[in-house]
């Protein structure tokens, strides 16, 4: 399957500056509603996005098709094309969004490319700062900026857990289990903190200011292109029971380390529960109503 790597990153840079960037710190009130709470949002920006990118994207790879984190907000269902036979190019138009809606600069726009449940490439553009990293299996990693092509990326080397600074999302970790393990990050890491967008994250990463990061939860709109570069960067990620990542599952909770050993000295300290975390974050961030479409849509399978 041969990608234009390039060429991706031009109609993500293009739709940036047409569709987001003039929308930036310029958001009118009714260009802003709430999805499953006040600190999940949609934008005219995210919207009109990912309408720009689908056609350009299929018209990239003939017989491919879109999973885009908002038309999969009107149809779940759609999830189910990661695991079948046609290419499948994943979509986040504005990952976090409540940042961009509060004029906060840490927002990215990502898309991966999938192909029966396997990562092929991935792609992270910062428009702000108009720089991107983008990988291809098999391939490496790669940061670039306006000027082009800047360095092969590469994971930090591993550390003791008390020099690490990393990510931790406690956001959908359920409360049974939130002080505990909020208790052993604070005594084991020398810091960790969420930014609200796991693309920054997973820049933060791949430059090496970060040497680990943990999600309970995984979209695969928030997880591929990241995980792909990750992968190609030299670095450790698996499930927090050790399985290896797949962009069709949500569930599981995802941890990534410089190499296995360090994520082992993680899995160990400071996830204790995590096979019973992993099993039972089962989408808390979604409303109710979608979570029914979800459960219609497995149904119907």
């Amino acid at each position: 399957m041969k990608i234009d790597i390039d060429l991706v990153a031009q109609h993500m840079r293009e739709t940036a500056a047409a569709a987001i960037l003039p929308r930036f710190r310029a958001l009118d009130a009714a260009e802003v509603r709430e999805k499953s709470g006040p600190k999940d949002l949609v934008t005219i920006a995210d919207l009109e996005a990912e309408a720009r990118l689908t056609p350009l994207l299929q018209d990239l790879l003939p017989g491919s098709v879109v999973v885009g984190e908002e038309a999969c907000e009107k149809d779940p269902g759609r999830l189910a094309l990661l695991a079948g036979d046609a290419p499948v190019w994943v979509v986040d138009p504005v990952d976090g969004t409540l940042n961009f809606a509060k004029g906060d600069e840490r927002f990215c726009s990502m898309v991966a490319l999938v192909h029966r449940d396997e990562l092929v490439a991935g792609w992270i553009l910062d428009p702000v700062a108009d720089r991107w990293f983008a990988g291809e299996r098999g391939a490496g990693a790669w940061r670039y900026g306006p000027d082009g092509r800047q360095g092969r990326l590469a994971m930090a080397e591993s550390a003791p857990l008390d020099q690490l600074e990393g990510a931790f999302n406690f956001r959908f970790v359920p409360e049974e289990w939130r002080g505990d393990l909020r208790t052993r990050a604070d005594a084991h890491f020398k810091a960790h903190k969420r930014i609200g967008c796991a693309g920054q994250e997973y820049m933060r990463l791949l430059q090496q200011d970060y040497q680990f990061a943990c999600w309970t939860i995984n979209m695969p709109w928030d997880h591929g292109a990241g995980a792909l570069m990750v992968a190609e960067a030299g670095g450790h990620l698996a499930r927090f029971d050790g399985r290896a990542y797949r962009p069709s599952e949500i569930t599981g909770g995802l941890l990534i380390a410089p190499d296995h050993a360090c994520w082992a000295d993680i899995r160990q300290n400071v996830l204790a529960e995590a096979g019973a975390l992993g099993a039972n974050q089962v989408r808390r961030g979604f409303s109710p109503a979608r979570r029914k479409r979800m459960a219609a849509s497995r149904s119907n399978r």
